[in-house]
Formats: C-alpha cells, sequence, structure tokens
C-alpha cells in the first residue's frame, strides 16, 4: 500500500501565459505557491478475493471487473498508460473541494502518477513527474489546461515558472519567502464562494484567442510577474495586494465566463470592507477567492463573510511526496 500527498497551489500572477497556446509563440511566466492543504491518494494491489477487479473511491464508489469500465477519466488513462494489469483499489481525499480553482485536477494527476510509479518501483523525480503530468493532462485527456498547476504541485514551493517557446520550463524559487512566521502570508485571506465549475470549460472560451485579440491582456499580466517579485523582495506587501487588484480586472477581461455578477459582487463588497485586491483562483468562474486583507483589518472584515467558509492557511515547499509505503505484493 503507498500513500501520496500532493499540495494544492495558489496563483499569484501570470495565469493565461501558462497555456502552450501562448508560450511556445511567446513564452511565459508565472508566479505562485503551494499551501499546506493537500490531496492524498492511497493505492495497492487488490487483492484476488473479489468479484470486482478494481475499486475506486473519490465522489463516487466504483467496482468494476475492468479498467476500460472506470469512469474517473484520469484513473483509467493512467492504469492503460503504465499499462498496470493487476487489480487495483485506489483512494482519494482532498482537504479542499474539487472544482474550485485550487488545481485540485492537476494535483489529482500528479499524486496519482507519484503513488501508481512508486508502486511500481519507479523512482520519478519532480522535473519528470511534472512533464508526465503536462504531456498526460493535454495530450492523452486532451483537456484545455496551462502547464503551471503541475510543476506547483511536483516541485512545491514559492516560485517563479518560467515557460520557453520550445517547450521546457525552469523553476526559480522565491527565497524572500520566508515559510517560517511569514509575514506577508498574514495578510492573505482564502474565502470560498460555494460555486463550482469545470475549469477547462472556462479556459475553452479564451484560450484559442490568447496569441491573437487577446495578446495585450496576457503580455500586461505577464509584466506583473515581474512587478510582484521585486515587492515581494522589497517587502511592500500592501502594494503586492493592489497589483493583485490590477490584475484581476486585467484578467477579467479575457472572457465573459471568468466571472459573473455574484462573484464581482462578493469581490466588490470585499474591496468596500477593506481588501487591497485580490482575484478568483484558477481559470474563473467560481471556486475560491484569495483577497490581500492587512492582518489588522482581518478580525473586523471576516464578520462581513461569515457566510462564507474561511481556509487559513500557510506555504509548503515540498512538492508531492510518498508518506507510507508497506509491501503487500
Amino acid at each position: 500500500m503507498i500513500i501520496s500527498k500532493t499540495p494544492y497551489r495558489i496563483s499569484f500572477f501570470g495565469g493565461g501565459s501558462d497555456y502552450p497556446e501562448w508560450y511556445l509563440k511567446y513564452g511565459g511566466q508565472v508566479l505562485s505557491t503551494t499551501i499546506d492543504k493537500h490531496i492524498y491518494i492511497t493505492c495497492r494491489y487488490l487483492p484476488p478475493f473479489f468479484k470486482h477487479k478494481h475499486r475506486i473511491v473519490w465522489s463516487k464508489l466504483e467496482r468494476v471487473k475492468t479498467t476500460n469500465q472506470i469512469k474517473h477519466d484520469s484513473v483509467r488513462e493512467l492504469l492503460n498508460l503504465l499499462k498496470i494489469n493487476k487489480g487495483m483499489e485506489i483512494h482519494y481525499d482532498g482537504d479542499l473541494p474539487a472544482r474550485s480553482g485550487m488545481g485540485s485536477s492537476s494535483c489529482f494527476v500528479v499524486g496519482l502518477i507519484k503513488t501508481l510509479s512508486f508502486l511500481k518501483g519507479i523512482n520519478i523525480n519532480k522535473e519528470m513527474l511534472a512533464k508526465k503530468s503536462i504531456h498526460f493532462e493535454q495530450k492523452i485527456l486532451k483537456e484545455v489546461v496551462g502547464s503551471q498547476d503541475q510543476i506547483a504541485a511536483a516541485y512545491g514551493g514559492f516560485n517563479k515558472i518560467i515557460f520557453f517557446p520550445n517547450g521546457k520550463f525552469k523553476v526559480h524559487p522565491i527565497k524572500s519567502v520566508n515559510f517560517s512566521g511569514n509575514k506577508f502570508n498574514e495578510n492573505l485571506v482564502l474565502l470560498y464562494t460555494g460555486i463550482k465549475r469545470t475549469a477547462h470549460h472556462i479556459a475553452k472560451s479564451y484560450v484559442k484567442k490568447l496569441s491573437k485579440g487577446k495578446k495585450n491582456e496576457i503580455s500586461r499580466i505577464v509584466e506583473f510577474v515581474k512587478e510582484g517579485e521585486l515587492l515581494l523582495k522589497s517587502k511592500d506587501y500592501d502594494n503586492f495586494g493592489r497589483l493583485l487588484h490590477e490584475s484581476w480586472l486585467r484578467k477579467k477581461s479575457l472572457s465573459s465566463k471568468i466571472t459573473n455578477s455574484s462573484i464581482d459582487d462578493i469581490y466588490d463588497k470585499a474591496i468596500k470592507k477593506g481588501a487591497l485586491g485580490g482575484k478568483l483562483l484558477g481559470a474563473g468562474g467560481g471556486g475560491f477567492l484569495l483577497l490581500y486583507v492587512p492582518k489588522y483589518k482581518q478580525k473586523r472584515f471576516l464578520k462581513n463573510f461569515s457566510k462564507f467558509v474561511h481556509i487559513p492557511f500557510d506555504f509548503e515547499n515540498t512538492g508531492s511526496k510518498i508518506i507510507f509505503k508497506h509491501n503487500n505484493k
């Protein structure tokens, strides 16, 4: 039995430039961090004592006799891709809800590839884990997804990720962000709106336009990465929050599906009640709202949003890893 632990991510700036439709022409970069909320995946070879061959536990419970009967697309296609013929039992548990803008789909893929590879005796490093996950989602599942979430989940940490037109990437840790008692993190508020959406459906509405009609918007969004990095190095955190606001206004212009009246009402209220800036995480449409609220204002601020789930969090810097192994062959 193998158990993996893979972190969710928060993306601050550069989202949109991590889609191959953009960076294979112009290059791209994003600023993001992983947090101390995780997806846990438990895998084991299933003993041949049951009528079913595979047992998959996620939001559904599947008991099937063949791999191709599995309804969970990522599980089914990964078992086929890795040529795992033995019966499998796979459990998925997450600290946060799916379809909420935290990169959960890519996080799941990274965690499952890590776990299944380990189960087969394959020691996969962070770079290869990220590359395999990107290829799997974009080429095998044919999802309209970017490439930052897989890298963030595989590497962990607070990073600037640079994408090159030749398809390669480089991860630069932001060393000025201290993971122990970080002052920047104290100003961030994560609220769950309760609105679920599917990221690749939102992305489809603007990805094909990235290198055409939306070129100026994405170019400016990429510039925010360098500006945000400089503000972190100088510990000018309040202006980082204001930059989040400017970036969010730019991102909203990419597609009418990125936001809606409900999200706009929540965000506008947050600004009026003391937030300096923020953004909807992920492709848009719903999920988690990240807000920059100076720490001294947060107690009063959160009273105005008591109907929403507030998720306290810290940064983490380890990425996907195996936390338990037991040979049950």
